[in-house]
């Protein structure tokens, strides 16, 4: 941790009174255990994936300057480049691994890679007995899930993934309202987005373009099974591909979700089933395309009464820009879930209906009495990005299990389950897809309703479907 040595400093003040002589003193660090960041210290930050989402996620925790922004991983530094010419003192790696090998000062790390490589990285930071931040999902499995959640708790390290509508107060007044049975017990959800907006549902490229200057392909591969680099993977595109993307679900599912699975206290699923969009080149043949995520999908996930909702929940997920229709409590001229309808939330309750758009923002109540509640967040906080990492930094200087800690809105003992319940809809369209062949044509066994037994993390009526709740790691890697 590096020290601010001038005459003013708070701890050169200290250092040179007689305040030791009354009793008071000052308790080296590494005597407060591993993880423990003194608050009136900085927080030295290392940043892994500085471009995009990266780029933001470093400026909102350096906080103009109230944390320290100590290094920077990429394996691509033109994607970082922006972020480097802004902290041009900050270290420069291409592999996570040698940044934590070399790099004995980094207090907390942020994570904002494609979705493949978050638990490995991540994983190491907290072996490391670092503080992470991690974009959402959190992970790519359900396993890796399950995993970084109780690694985290074991090395007693602050998290937090990066779905910021978390912190939002359209999602608190959400709260607030169920918590007053504003609506009653809610038995029906539907969630959508218009994602994907990057290619979806293509054949994998065969071609093999020079690989970019500069750009370390083995380590962006990392994990996941090994292809040529291709445009249609890096920098933006890999979202499509289950290689090492989630889909429109991954990418939008931890900021839909999360309002309904956070106000009725939602669990592990039940159950999942899907179903996704076919799409035919020719007559009567559609294309078979497993490598690339579908252009749409339609999902039910079902679950159990909670403590805070007493029904059984049915939730059901479309995207592809595909939406649910108005409930008859909604004018028809008044938009569902957002102001331009592309991404929303309803809950349908039985004294009335509760919306919102992406981030929890503008959630609005029609009730069965004809009476409209709104919350008009947009002036307050439209995107609570900044305190959601602010929030975070404060609780690594804390500590963890500190009142700043506990008060997080998506530390891993959050957010890993919800990835879990998003990342089944996943599993549910991988099983779809599988085919075996028979007679002329082929057989799709997976296209059933699965069965899902959360605390074990396997589906119990179809094993063929258990492949996808842990991925199989490149050899050389592992958690």
């Amino acid at each position: 941790m590096k020290k601010n040595n001038t005459p003013n400093s708070r701890r050169s003040f200290i250092k040179n009174t007689t305040l030791t002589g009354i009793g008071i003193s000052i308790i080296p660090r590494h005597v407060m255990g591993k993880g423990f960041v003194p608050p009136s210290d900085k927080l030295n930050i290392a940043v892994v994936g500085g471009g995009g989402k990266g780029y933001s996620d470093a400026l909102n925790v350096w906080n103009k300057g109230t944390s320290n922004l100590v290094a920077i991983c990429d394996v691509d530094w033109n994607q970082s480049k922006r972020l480097m010419e802004k902290f041009p003192n900050a270290t420069k790696y291409k592999d996570f691994r040698k940044l934590f090998d070399n790099q004995k000062d980094i207090d907390a790390v942020t994570i904002s890679t494609p979705d493949h490589t978050h638990a490995v990285i991540a994983m190491s930071a907290i072996k490391s007995g670092k503080h992470v931040y991690v974009q959402k999902p959190l992970t790519h499995s359900i396993h890796e899930a399950r995993v970084l959640t109780e690694a985290a708790n074991k090395h007693k390290v602050v998290t937090q993934m990066g779905n910021q509508g978390a912190s939002g107060g359209g999602v608190k007044q959400m709260i607030k309202w169920f918590d007053e049975g504003i609506i009653g017990n809610v038995s029906k959800v539907h969630v959508w987005t218009n994602r994907p907006v990057w290619p979806q549902g293509i054949a994998t490229p065969t071609e093999k373009p020079a690989l970019l200057d500069g750009l370390d392909w083995d380590t962006w591969i990392g994990p996941a099974q090994w292809v040529d680099y291709h445009p249609l993977y890096h920098p933006f595109k890999w979202r499509g591909w289950w290689n090492f993307g989630t889909g429109a679900l991954g990418d939008m599912g931890c900021h839909l979700m999360d309002p309904p699975y956070r106000v009725l206290g939602l669990g592990y699923p039940t159950e999942v089933e899907s179903s996704v969009g076919a799409i035919f080149k020719r007559d009567w043949s559609p294309e078979y395309l497993p490598d690339s995520c579908p252009p749409s999908s339609r999902i039910q996930l079902k679950f159990p009464a909670s403590a805070k909702n007493k029904s059984e929940v049915t939730l059901t997920w479309t995207d592809g820009g595909l939406r649910p229709f108005h409930p008859d409590l909604i004018p028809a001229d008044h938009p569902v879930g957002g102001n331009d309808s592309a991404n929303g939330v309803i809950m349908i309750g039985e004294k009335g209906i509760m919306t919102c758009d992406v981030y929890g923002r503008i959630p609005k109540v029609y009730l069965n009495n004809g009476d409209l509640l709104t919350f008009d967040d947009l002036e307050k906080n439209t995107l609570p990005e900044h305190g959601h990492h602010v929030a975070w930094v404060e609780a690594c200087k804390e500590g963890f299990g500190k009142a700043k800690h506990e008060a997080l809105t998506s530390s891993f003992d959050y957010a890993g389950p919800l990835t879990e319940s998003i990342l089944m809809g996943n599993l549910a369209i991988r099983s779809y897809n599988l085919r075996t062949p028979k007679g002329n044509g082929f057989e799709y066994s997976g296209r059933k309703k699965l069965l899902w037994d959360g605390e074990n993390m396997k589906i119990t009526n179809f094993d063929e479907a258990n492949q996808f709740v842990k991925r199989e790691y490149r050899e050389g890697w592992t958690l």
